[in-house]
């Protein structure tokens, strides 16, 4: 292949319809035909990225390696291909918005008058071509988030109509749209479909596939009504049912033929279907695991997508251990020295969950407290292993008021403190340790015994830290302070190796974990309750 060829993901009807995952499974079986490919997220919404965002609004933060705080598909993207993301993968508005208004402060556009077309739409457009100009992808699949017909997206539909034209054969549409099931009629309707399609119409773009989500399964006439209303070809109408797991979407993509559709559209050779082999044995040992573990997540906040990428490492390390890991959520704020045993009693491990503020972190503490004093597998992450830190400060060095600076101002022991570096902060974006960072393990540690080496990069985001004055206590009495970051000397990971498993990491390892590479700590973890569980 000689030029880049460009994927356009949109959505209609209804949001949460899964582009995420329909960009990561063409990803992906791109992927398996060879082709070296991307995958980027355009957000309508006029934050500079989601950082700031409640994980209410919209969902976990992802972290790039390069420290980009990004949409939680960006999960979906590195989980399904392996592909490590930057901070080029992923735009919003708000960034379009800011390039633009740079540029014209420093006089770069000459005194022209600043317009939504052209200066936000070739701004958009260079941003879509950016990543295929410098690594010279074979593909590069761009997902708009956001449904079409929204206000805010208006100036992506239009920089993809653009680009359409002036790609010509180069670049393609996949619209993804919902068909609902009306139960009292006992009917599937392909209204909203049609709807969607002629607004997208309207702002000049033709889609080449519609992907059609479902709950029920659509015979063929459905399908054949929809291409023709559409103006589709039969063979790019494709549909999209729920399925047990959302790693089947790229065979179930695959065996309607998606990829062949995208290839045909694109005049690329069609070839041999790729065997898909690893990925196919991921999901027969998904299918097969009958036995269940069970895993509380310490959190606060009760909804699934908060905690997006641990619980997808937790499943991944599940199926690699023959298991199907069952999660329960735990609200740490309603966590009391009366009520922990009750509401830990039907779990085999915890793990305590990062987050930032106040709210439920005494749940949180209480809860570190009854596992470590009953051996009860634990994993802490980010403010998770802060909170372990701040428990064992609390209960066995002696000092009942200790807490980080983040919950105490006043505290005479401030085990979690903020950096020197970051006290003068005032802007809440963009401003914490972000990305990749080395972490330097201790040989003769649980941990290093896991990783089997003794260098990682991990991924961080974070304010605070381990307050390295208290270290020697934390030795002498039983934690072990095993990882570090060789530049700076900041405790990364801690331990107490008496226990079954009592891990706490200052880096998201759940940022890591792939299908195909489940992260070693996840599955650790969960082969330790699987243990726990049998005795």
């Amino acid at each position: 292949m000689a030029e880049t060829k460009y994927i356009f993901v949109t959505g209609g009807v209804v949001s949460s319809l899964g582009k995420g995952i329909i960009s990561s499974s063409i990803g992906k079986l791109l992927q398996a035909r060879g082709y070296n490919i991307t995958i980027q997220k355009f957000d309508p919404y006029i934050n500079i990225d989601p950082g700031t965002l409640n994980p209410y609004e919209h969902g976990e933060c992802y972290v790039t390696v390069d420290g980009m705080e990004t949409d939680l598909d960006l999960g979906h993207y590195e989980r399904f291909t392996g592909i490590a993301t930057t901070k080029a993968n992923s735009l919003t508005t708000g960034r379009i918005y800011k390039a633009v208004i740079d540029k014209e402060r420093r006089g770069d556009y000459l005194g022209k008058t600043i317009q939504v077309v052209p200066h936000i739409t070739d701004e958009i457009k260079r941003n879509v071509k950016l990543l295929g100009k410098k690594y010279g992808y074979d593909f590069v699949i761009t997902e708009i988030g956001g449904t079409i017909g929204d206000i805010e997206s208006a100036p992506f539909m239009e920089a993809i109509r653009q680009l359409r034209w002036e790609l010509g054969k180069r670049a393609i549409n996949v619209h993804l749209t919902y068909v609902p099931y009306l139960k009292a009629a006992g009917e599937l309707k392909t209204k909203p479909t049609q709807h969607s399609v002629k607004e997208l119409q309207s702002v000049g773009i033709q889609p080449d596939i519609l992907v059609l989500r479902t709950e029920k399964h659509l015979n063929k006439g459905i399908l054949e009504k929809v291409a023709s209303f559409c103006n589709v070809d039969q063979d790019c109408v494709i549909q999209s049912e729920d399925l047990p797991s959302i790693y089947e979407v790229p065979v179930n993509m695959q065996n309607q033929g998606l990829d062949e559709a995208i290839l045909r559209k694109l005049g690329e050779p069609i070839g041999e279907k790729p065997a898909l082999g690893p990925w196919r044995s991921f999901i027969d040992r998904m299918q097969n695991a009958k036995k269940e573990v069970h895993v509380g997540l310490v959190g606060k906040y009760d909804l699934q997508d908060a905690y997006k990428s641990i619980r997808e490492g937790l499943m991944q390390a599940g199926v690699y251990n023959d298991h199907k890991t069952v999660l329960h959520f735990i609200n740490s704020e309603k966590i009391t020295e009366e009520n922990v045993a009750e509401k830990l009693k039907n779990v085999d491990g915890i793990v305590i969950c990062p987050g930032f503020g106040q709210r439920g972190t005494e749940g949180k503490i209480i809860a570190a407290h009854f596992t470590r004093t009953n051996n009860i597998p634990t994993f802490g992450i980010c403010l998770g292993m802060q909170m372990m830190v701040i428990e064992f400060a609390r209960n066995v060095l002696g000092y009942t008021d200790a807490n980080s600076h983040e919950m105490d101002e006043k505290t005479e022991h401030n085990v979690i403190d903020i950096m020197e570096e970051q006290k003068n902060i005032t802007n809440m974006g963009g401003t914490m340790r972000l990305g990749a960072y080395e972490c330097k393990l201790k040989p003769d540690s649980r941990t290093f015994g896991i990783y089997k080496q003794e260098t990682v990069q991990e991924r961080h985001r974070h304010r605070y830290e381990f307050n390295n004055s208290y270290l020697q206590e934390y030795e002498q009495k039983g934690m072990k302070c095993v990882g570090r970051n060789p530049e700076s000397d900041l405790i990364e990971i801690v331990e107490i190796p008496e226990l079954k498993w009592y891990i706490g990491t200052q880096f998201h390892p759940e940022y890591q974990s792939t299908v195909l590479k489940p992260h070693p700590l996840f599955v650790d973890f969960i082969k330790t309750c699987i243990d726990n569980q049998k005795s």
